[in-house]
């Protein structure tokens, strides 16, 4: 629809839509932990965990900023019901797939935490997508404008 006119979303639009800003500011959180970790922390963890932190690249660090600020911002977005929210959640999308694609196929990651750390990067990329696709659902549907 590209009309001026919102439609009253239902329910379950705002059920969603507060989820995923807990969600991401779930990851919000996690950033900042990371970020800030105190150096104590770092240096009780396992030598392979600190290793794996400390080789992390710059910009790995700003696409996982962009990926969690930018999803806040996106979901804020659905929440006041703005159609920006589609290309902010697209911005989030790229910054997780660049975090990732670091995780997946630049570190060594999975050999230190096991085959069983795919599960989380592989949700925040499902995720991502899925409130890319919701938003622009929504503002199809005129719930956004």
């Amino acid at each position: 629809m590209t009309s001026n006119v919102k439609m009253k979303p239902p329910v379950w639009f705002w059920i969603v839509s507060v989820l995923a800003l807990i969600w991401n500011l779930a990851g919000v959180g996690a950033y900042l932990g990371q970020a800030y970790m105190p150096a104590e922390n770092l240096q009780a963890m396992p030598e392979a965990h600190q290793q794996l932190l400390e080789a992390q690249p710059a910009w790995y660090t700003a696409a996982f900023a962009i990926a969690v600020f930018a999803g806040a911002l996106g979901c804020i977005f659905l929440i006041l019901r703005k159609k920006w929210a589609t290309q902010v959640l697209i911005v989030s999308l790229l910054g997780i797939l660049a975090q990732q694609t670091y995780v997946f196929f630049f570190s060594n990651t999975f050999e230190v935490m096991g085959n069983n750390a795919m599960i989380m990067p592989l949700i925040i990329v499902i995720v991502g997508f899925l409130l890319v696709f919701f938003a622009k659902a929504a503002t199809d549907k005129a719930w956004l404008n």
